[in-house]
């Protein structure tokens, strides 16, 4: 400190216990007013000012006074910017004390309003050998003028300003880095979370919902809207969170707007004011909005849309739509993803439909066709002989024969659809299916099935699709049993555990033929197609003991 031993014990106690307070006040806002309210009371001035000097040090970009009214203040006009005296302090950052103001040189008065002023007493603020600005006091009680003691206490506080300008701002740069790693942080672990949820979720709507609520989180604003682009010119609200979200889905926005500005540039704006009345228009109401582009390999799929940010201020900051903005490029590869898998989801169950089209025309036409062709041309043959007998015996043999095809046609009827699986369930549709196999084919069948809801243990049943994908994976295997492995057992497993359903079917067969597990034939393209539309895995391969093992591997959407 400067000259502090020429001070008085009292004052200098005062001095330090000022500088304690002002050091451990860590914000800006709340020092300055103090280091003017600790010079007035230590140097009986009746007005003090702090001027906070620009960038360049040619100027004053802040003047904070103490000692003026807010009345008188107004009259003023505007506040000083650092000419005549107080640019003085400025050019010669050193410490001035003058007996009259009006006597300096550089003096050239106050404004019309201005209280007036006499005595005088200035110092500048250095910060690590940089001028902050400059305190200034004036008019010391009693008229009388500033003294040298004035002057050390002035200079040893404006050391201690410095200090606690410095902390005090170091401080503020902390707490900013602080929020701004904070707010990176939340920014990947929202990414992060998206990336986990989504990874296995084929469902459109449900990624869309997904990503509206956890950019809402991340920005903390009132309400966030993700548009998709139905036309150049058109767009809709997908999915919604938030305030009036429900009201907002299905909402069509038409040029022009603001989001699809954005998505034309490719790039984030924030927009408040009167720009807001175009989305206001189209129901996206609010004070402020954060529109953020949606793209995915180069391609343009809409925009993710917050309103409102939920504080002091509904503004949304720099760091908010950076933030949004790298959620918003992994919002964007989930979109695409999931529209991709269920582009690939529709074709797949295209091809297992033409297959399985494909599997029943044979059947009827190498079994029901061929046999009514047959029987058709017993008649004839039999009704061209015009022997009596011989058409009776014709009819006899024909309508024993009718009654093959027809339980032919309730068989492949009750392959398409066993009535069991709808009004029984997996298990009672699968038993059946495996008693009909053991007694037209002299195979037997151990099974082992386990369903929860069988069980007891869940009140509901499973959906029909995964029901059907079960049985049919079951009814496919036992049919490549029966054609293809030579085989005299055979064991049917169904378990249900941890929100799957594990199907295992294994014979003691000859097996498969190298390489046919990634042939056409044996409808393994079939059982996969349907695996892969259920969301689950299939393994075709050797059995632990000869044979051949199918073992798939089932989603039930409950967890």
């Amino acid at each position: 400190m400067t000259r502090a031993h020429q001070l008085r014990p009292a004052q200098l106690s005062r001095l330090l216990e000022v500088g304690r307070t002002l050091v451990a006040t860590l914000d800006l806002e709340d020092v300055l007013p103090r280091v003017l309210e600790a010079g007035r009371e230590l140097t009986g001035a009746r007005y003090a000012a702090l001027g906070v000097l620009d960038s360049e040090k040619r100027a004053l970009e802040r003047f904070l006074p103490l000692g003026i009214d807010d009345e008188t203040r107004i009259r003023i006009g505007p506040l000083p910017r650092g000419h005549g005296l107080l640019g003085e302090l400025i050019r010669d950052p050193r410490v001035l004390r003058l007996a009259d103001i009006s006597d300096h040189p550089r003096s050239s008065g106050f404004p019309r309003e201005h209280p007036p002023m006499t005595t005088f007493l200035g110092a500048p603020v250095r910060i690590r050998d940089e001028v902050y600005g400059n305190i200034y006091l004036t008019d010391k009680d009693g008229g009388a003028e500033f003294t040298e003691g004035d002057e050390e206490l002035l200079v040893v506080l404006a050391e201690w300003a410095a200090i606690a300008i410095d902390n005090a701002r170091s401080h503020h740069a902390g707490e900013a880095r602080r929020v701004e790693l904070e707010r990176a942080v939340r920014a990947l672990r929202a990414t992060a979370d998206l990336d986990r949820e989504v990874e296995r979720e084929t469902d459109l709507d449900r990624v869309l919902e997904l990503i509206v609520k956890r950019g809402r989180t991340l920005v903390d604003a009132r309400a966030c809207a993700l548009l998709l682009l139905t036309g150049d010119r058109e767009m809709h609200v997908a999915a919604a969170a938030g305030e009036a979200s429900a009201v907002l889905v299905g909402r069509s926005l038409e040029d022009p707007n603001p989001a699809l500005d954005v998505v034309r540039a490719g790039v984030g704006q924030r927009i408040d004011g009167p720009a807001m009345a175009a989305l206001a228009a189209q129901g996206l109401e609010g004070a402020s909005a954060l529109l953020i582009p949606l793209r995915s390999r180069g391609v343009s799929l809409g925009a993710l849309v917050a309103i409102d940010r939920i504080g002091a201020s509904p503004r949304f900051g720099q760091e908010d739509e950076a933030a949004l903005g790298s959620f918003a490029a992994s919002a964007a590869g989930a979109i695409d993803a999931t529209r991709a898998h269920g582009d690939e989801k529709a074709r797949t169950a295209i091809r297992a439909s033409e297959q399985e089209r494909r599997r029943w025309a044979r059947e009827l036409h190498d079994e029901t066709l061929q046999e009514l062709g047959a029987l058709k041309m017993a008649q004839e043959r039999a009704l061209a002989s015009g022997d009596q007998g011989e058409i009776e015996r014709t009819l006899r043999d024909t309508l024993a024969r009718v009654d093959g095809v027809i339980d032919g046609l309730g068989s492949l009827i009750t392959e398409l659809r066993p009535a069991a699986l709808d009004q029984l369930g997996t298990a009672a549709a699968i038993e059946t299916l495996a008693d009909r196999v053991r007694q037209r084919h002299s195979l037997a069948i151990e099974l082992d099935i386990e369903l929860d809801y069988e069980a007891g243990r869940a009140g509901t049943r499973h959906e029909p699709e995964l029901e059907a994908t079960i049985y049919r994976l079951v009814q496919e295997s036992l049919t490549n049993v029966v054609k293809h492995a030579e085989a005299s057992r055979a064991r049917v497993a169904v378990e249900e555990r941890d929100g799957r359903v594990l199907v295992t079917v294994e014979d003691d067969g000859r097996g498969m033929a190298a390489g046919s597990r990634d042939e056409g034939g044996f409808g393994l393209i079939g059982m996969r197609e349907r695996v892969a539309l259920a969301g689950g895995e299939i393994e075709v391969g050797p059995g632990a003991r000869g044979g051949t093992r199918v073992r798939a591997s089932l989603p039930t959407g409950i967890r």
